[in-house]
């Protein structure tokens, strides 16, 4: 599990307007806590688009394996046990790494 990894992860149970469910999550955190905690600060991945200024746009395409175009989700970063990560599908490019970045500066600044 590394670094701008997608995954389907299982973020059930939920409340009120978290993201859960079976869904893809991109892994943000670095390799040296992905490696050695057990645990993964991750984003989650939504096909409903919404357009919110610090979300990432992602087009489907070979690297990702998105089925649909999607966006990350920055402002519901959350950690995870890496039990929940079931199966990896894909990743994102280190330019789209560099996005989520600002999407979580922006978040944490505002």
């Amino acid at each position: 599990m590394k670094q701008r990894d997608i995954y389907i992860a299982n973020l059930n149970p939920g409340m009120g307007r978290e993201q859960k469910g079976m869904r893809p999550v991109v892994i943000v955190s670095g390799d040296a806590m992905n490696g050695n905690l057990g645990l993964s600060l991750i984003c989650p991945i939504s096909s409903k688009i919404k357009n919110y200024a610090a979300c990432v746009p992602l087009k489907k395409n070979r690297l990702n394996m998105l089925k649909q175009n999607s966006e990350i989700i920055t402002f519901q970063i959350r950690t995870i046990s890496q039990k929940r990560l079931r199966k990896k599908v894909g990743e994102i490019s280190q330019q789209e790494l560099e996005q989520v970045f600002k999407g979580l500066a922006d978040v944490l600044k505002y």
